[in-house]
């Protein structure tokens, strides 16, 4: 399975656009898609991306941004520096408390927008995964609470299946307005789907 799926990969599009574009990774263009038809990320932004590596979501958040915002991106993993000196980079585990202490020192404040693209290790075993995913997606909507401003944006990725409903809900008591979508760019195949909380309620 391992090298029919690299050969898949090589074939398919995205994958392709990636290199040829100087994207680090297909997942750039998720976050182009879904930022062009929900404009969640402007201008000026101050914008975190939980689980940034390998940089894909960070990279393109740069980019719409500008010079004017700031984009910091958050992993357990090291990830290749980028040119522009408004991105930085803590790196560590964005679901423990000194980690969402540090990032709310580096920016200064709150953030404008959260993002993240994370995905759990996964065992192979369909219950445990699924509560994997779930406790990550717990985890991001926890940290957006205490780090965005009021009014701020939440872009996160879920999968569907038990808690996933449970999850929306818990959305819709802290945003505004809530979404569900599945970019073009998502593999047919994947059970994968985007949230998007927007207009953070606040306390």
């Amino acid at each position: 399975m391992g090298k029919r799926w690299q050969v898949e990969k090589k074939k398919e599009h995205y994958y392709k656009s990636a290199k040829k574009e100087n994207y680090r990774s297909r997942a750039s263009y998720k976050l182009q898609q879904l930022n062009k038809k929900f404009r969640i990320i402007k201008k000026g932004d101050v914008v975190v991306d939980l689980g940034a590596a390998p940089g894909g979501w960070s990279q393109v958040a740069l980019e719409r941004v500008e010079e004017e915002g700031v984009v910091l991106g958050v992993d357990l993993q090291r990830i290749k520096p980028f040119a522009e000196d408004n991105f930085h980079f803590i790196q560590g585990d964005f679901t423990r408390d000194e980690i969402q202490k540090s990032i709310t020192e580096k920016i200064g404040g709150k953030a404008d927008v959260v993002i993240s693209d994370a995905s759990p290790s996964l065992s192979g075993i369909k219950d445990i995964d699924q509560l994997r995913i779930m406790d990550l997606g717990e985890s991001v909507l926890k940290i957006s609470v205490n780090i965005l401003k009021d009014q701020g944006n939440l872009l996160m990725k879920s999968f569907q299946g038990p808690g996933y409903e449970e999850l929306i809900k818990k959305l819709k008591t802290e945003f505004k307005v809530v979404k569900t979508t599945k970019p073009a760019s998502s593999r047919k195949k994947s059970a994968e789907m985007y949230l998007i909380g927007m207009g953070f309620k606040g306390y």
